[in-house]
Order: structure tokens, then C-alpha cells, then sequence
């Protein structure tokens, strides 16, 4: 690590007094690195794609920056030296939230959520854990959520069989279904991967995101996946909902953008997901 470690220094343009290794990556390595001025979070990953995985965290993390609703920690660098690919940013020091840390990211959130543009999507394609993932712009929630979302996790999965082809539902059916279910939707700029491991609470109580996977879409998208896994207090949704009302159909929306997810950690992890998949798929196709 010495080489990167010179490397990133000379960019910075600042000594560095230590470089050790910490939890907090997932699919890739993380590392605290002092400085003389400061302290960083690096995440190292030789991965063929990282450097794009890289780029497109970056450029999520500072599309939510600039709205100014919920803070991120700030990129410095994103580069790459002998095959390792690197992204360098502010570090943030943690605690456990309380009921009044939950309420302040519920109402940050939501003001996230309330910014908007003319189409469904975003600047340019990233990824979903290490998945890639496509925002080609579409002005119908629908259609975008299909051909965007669903489709190609479900044929990633097909393709590697973990699913067979009689549980694809028929394109125009599930459009409509969407259509029918989502409702009314206006883009929303979504954190887009909202599970508990992807935000902190700082130790002044400043609510962060990490690790976004951003476009516009419907906001009830981070909502699904908050629940899926768990990790938000009963006084975050109270106060998300108090800004953005739940819809009438809440708990098949909930379901339905579990799929997307349940899709991805099929095609990521394997077989384990396949009943949570097909059950969604049956109930409602």
C-alpha cells in the first residue's frame, strides 16, 4: 500500500501520518488515512469495473451534496494506480441514532426526496452494488421501472439460471400493473440502495448518506428498501410521512420495488433469494 499511499498524498498535496485498515467496506477495502490537516475515508477495490463504480459513486454522492437536504461525505479524489482504484472522502465519525436522529433524517430524506426534473433516470448509468445498473431517461414511471429495473435483473438471473422462464411475467402486463399501482408518480432524487448500512448519524447528530446508487424515480423506492432489511426506527417513517403521505397502495409498492432488490441479491449472492423473488412474482403477476 505504500505506493498508493505516496500517491494520494502527493495529490493532496499533504503528509501522511497513518494508513490502517477499517471496517466499513463492503465490496471493497476501506482504510482511515490521517493526514497532517485531517482525517479520510478510502475505499481500494482492483476490481476491472471499479474505477466506473468509482466515478458513478461519485457522481451520486455530490448529486445529493448539491441539493442541500442531507449531507454526504465530501469526494476528494477518485483515481487509479497500478491496477488499484481508489475514491477518498471526508470521514465520518458515528454513534448510535436517537428517536430525535431518526426524525432528522426522516425529515431530510423526504426534503431529498422532493427534488424533482422532468423525467424518470439520470445524467448517466451506475451501479447496484456491483451490479451495473441502467437509468436511460423515461418521462413514464412505469415503463422505466420495467425496462430499466426489473428486466434486466430478470434476465441477468435467466441467463444464469437462477430463474426459469415461465416465471417472467408477459411486458405489457406488468407495465400495466405498474401503472395501476405506482399511480401518480413525479421524479423524486432517490438515495437509490437505503439500507440500514448505507447511512450514518455523525456524533453531533448530522444524518449522512453513503453509498448511493442515485437517479430520479418514484420516493417511495428508498422507503421499500428501508424496510427490507431493517436498521430505521418507527419515528423515522412518522416523520418521512408527515411530509410525504403514504398512497393508498403502500404495502404493494413496498413489495413490488422489494423486487428490484430482491433481484439484485439474487443475482449477487445466489439461490437463498429465490423464494422471496418468486413469491413476489406469483402474488402479483
Amino acid at each position: 500500500m505504500q505506493t498508493l499511499s505516496n500517491y494520494i498524498s502527493d495529490l493532496l498535496a499533504e503528509k501522511i501520518l497513518s494508513f490502517r485498515s477499517v471496517s466499513g467496506g463492503d465490496i471493497s477495502s476501506a482504510y482511515k488515512v490521517d493526514t497532517e490537516k485531517r482525517a479520510y475515508f478510502l475505499k481500494v477495490n482492483n476490481a476491472p469495473f471499479a474505477l466506473d463504480m468509482f466515478r458513478a459513486e461519485q457522481k451520486g454522492l455530490e448529486a445529493i451534496e448539491k441539493t442541500r437536504t442531507i449531507a454526504v461525505p465530501h469526494v476528494h479524489l477518485v483515481d487509479s494506480i497500478e491496477g488499484q482504484s481508489f475514491l477518498l472522502m471526508d470521514l465520518v465519525e458515528s454513534k448510535r441514532p436517537d428517536t430525535y436522529d431518526y426524525q432528522r433524517l426522516g425529515t431530510q430524506l423526504a426534503q431529498l426526496h422532493q427534488c424533482s426534473q422532468t423525467d424518470f433516470g439520470f445524467l448517466s448509468d451506475n451501479f447496484i452494488g456491483s451490479l451495473p445498473q441502467q437509468n436511460n431517461p423515461h418521462s413514464d414511471w412505469a415503463t422505466f421501472y420495467w425496462f430499466e429495473r426489473i428486466l434486466p435483473q430478470l434476465q441477468m438471473a435467466l441467463k444464469t439460471r437462477l430463474i426459469q422462464p415461465d416465471i417472467i411475467p408477459e411486458e405489457q402486463k406488468a407495465i400495466i400493473l405498474f401503472q395501476n399501482i405506482f399511480d401518480d408518480v413525479k421524479p423524486s432524487l432517490l438515495h437509490g440502495d437505503l439500507w440500514g448500512g448505507n447511512y450514518l448519524i455523525a456524533t453531533d447528530g448530522t444524518p449522512y448518506l453513503i453509498d448511493p446508487a442515485v437517479y430520479y424515480g418514484h420516493s417511495m423506492v428508498d422507503i421499500a428498501m428501508s424496510h427490507l432489511f431493517g436498521g430505521f426506527g418507527t419515528d423515522f417513517y412518522n416523520t418521512y410521512h408527515e411530509i410525504i403521505p403514504k398512497s393508498t397502495y403502500y404495502d404493494a409498492q413496498i413489495e413490488l420495488y422489494q423486487l428490484y432488490y430482491l433481484l439484485v441479491h439474487l443475482n449477487l449472492f445466489g439461490s437463498g433469494y429465490y423464494s422471496s423473488v418468486a413469491s413476489i412474482l406469483k402474488r402479483y403477476f
